[in-house]
């Protein structure tokens, strides 16, 4: 079921791309009506989208203002939350969605392409552009339910015998971004499967690239592991929280061999092709790779956030070096060498 509606989530950004690409392909072969009324129809859908979270996050906004008057019983808080958390966890809905609407206006994307390769013309890089405030949305909604929360839920589930397979879980959700990656560069409207490969650099490495990754990989990690180190000794860490949650979400993935390849293959195979292989050559190094890092949630606003940031500017350029092939083999060896480490206990 989690499977199921992991990959659901996804089917509606993978429509409107796959929609607004196809009013791309009317635009460039000059049908100038079908193309407006394409480009129209993946806007309406995504102002719809963004319009029913604003309401949404404004209407528990004023539930949370009246919490103190209301029955708990009534309200739409989940286990993880209590009721005084509703009016950040509403803010954290209505915000981003808002955000996503300014980014999907033409004089937004006219500044937005003043900085980077974006082209303000396009409809496709237009609904991109403003789908990034789903990472914002992502960030802020698990901020405002809070981490302590979410780890001590998932702390009581695992006491609880009540643990959820993360193997094939992370498996679909990355396979999912695989097929959003495609879509949104114009498979199965625009382009062939060949050719939407190659508008995201994944390519056959050469020998060469497929060492430079691995080496890239293999030294990304002790140099994250000594900064930690270093950085914990005059008493910067992550956080007591993001500790507690990345040992529930991540920990398990690090007591196996397979937990360990998944950890690497999928995470590198879904992260690479959207942020290195999709956005990158559109939103530019840094803009993508601060979406990369955010997206990761569990963190929150962390030490471990900066890291993550430091991490995918290493990807990126070598991206931007090489092809995102080459990104997705160092990807891969960053994430199973922390992997052997962890299952080691060599750090303990």
């Amino acid at each position: 079921m989690e499977i199921l509606t992991t990959v659901l989530m996804f089917v509606p950004f993978i429509f409107i791309l796959w929609v607004a690409n196809l009013a791309y392909r009317k635009q460039v072969e000059g049908q100038v009506e079908s193309a407006k009324a394409l480009k129209w129809i993946s806007y309406g859908l995504v102002i719809a989208l963004y319009v029913g979270i604003l309401f949404l996050g404004l209407l528990l906004q004023v539930v949370g203002f009246l919490a103190p008057t209301v029955d708990p019983a009534v309200l739409p808080a989940g286990p993880t939350m209590g009721i005084d958390r509703l009016p950040v966890f509403a803010l954290g809905l209505w915000i981003p969605a808002v955000v996503g609407l300014l980014l999907l206006t033409a004089p937004v994307r006219r500044v937005f392409a003043r900085f980077t390769p974006l082209d303000p013309d396009s409809p496709v890089q237009a609904v991109a552009l403003s789908y990034s405030a789903v990472v914002l949305l992502n960030l802020l909604a698990t901020l405002g339910i809070g981490l302590a929360n979410l780890a001590q839920t998932l702390e009581q589930q695992s006491a609880a015998g009540m643990s959820f397979n993360s193997i094939p879980l992370l498996w679909a959700q990355d396979i999912t971004m695989v097929v959003l990656g495609l879509v949104g560069v114009g498979w199965l409207s625009r382009r062939s499967l060949g050719s939407a490969l190659r508008r995201l650099a994944i390519v056959r490495p050469t020998l060469a690239q497929v060492g430079i990754g691995l080496a890239a990989g293999l030294l990304m990690a002790p140099v994250v592991i000594a900064l930690e180190y270093l950085l914990s000794r005059v008493g910067v860490k992550a956080g007591a929280d993001v500790e507690r949650l990345t040992e529930q979400i991540i920990g398990p993935l690090a007591t196996s061999i397979p937990g360990i390849m998944t950890l690497g293959l999928a995470a590198a195979l879904g992260e690479e092709t959207v942020f290195r292989g999709a956005l990158q050559p559109r939103f530019g190094l840094i803009f993508t790779t601060l979406l990369f890092a955010l997206l990761h949630s569990t963190y929150g606003i962390s030490l471990a956030t900066l890291i993550v940031f430091g991490v995918g500017l290493a990807l990126g350029l070598l991206r931007m070096r090489y092809n995102t092939t080459t990104s997705m083999v160092a990807h891969a060896t960053y994430n199973m060498t922390l992997g052997l480490v962890a299952m080691l206990g060599v750090l303990k």
